[in-house]
């Protein structure tokens, strides 16, 4: 999967990341360890790899599913879409910017 040419960039520095310590990573991952403890035990090889996160998914959301969403969330959808949202204190106020924003989904910066 890694040896794809046209990989988005957050992907590519997944694998960056993860093609040194594959093997370190497939074994406990086949045998069903939990990821926290993963992180946990190859931080000291490679601290970087556990702070390497995707973007949450908004494509087709309703605003029923993004009420499950946590604020911090919602937060880092706005800021992926680059846009923030001044003033917003409540959680609906963080919901009502997202659907707003909508059209900004998906655009690469």
């Amino acid at each position: 999967y890694c040896a794809k040419e046209d990989l988005p960039s957050r992907e590519k520095k997944i694998c960056y990341y993860i093609d040194p310590i594959k093997r370190d990573i497939a074994q406990p991952f086949s045998l069903g360890m939990a990821t926290l403890k993963l992180c946990k035990r190859i931080s000291a090889s490679n601290p970087e790899i556990c702070t390497v996160k995707l973007p949450v998914q908004t494509k087709n959301l309703e605003k029923k599913d993004l009420s499950k969403l946590r604020v911090k969330q919602l937060k880092q959808i706005l800021g992926e879409r680059g846009v923030e949202c001044k003033g917003c204190v409540e959680k609906d106020e963080f919901i009502k910017k997202v659907v707003d924003t909508e059209h900004l989904a998906g655009t690469e910066l």
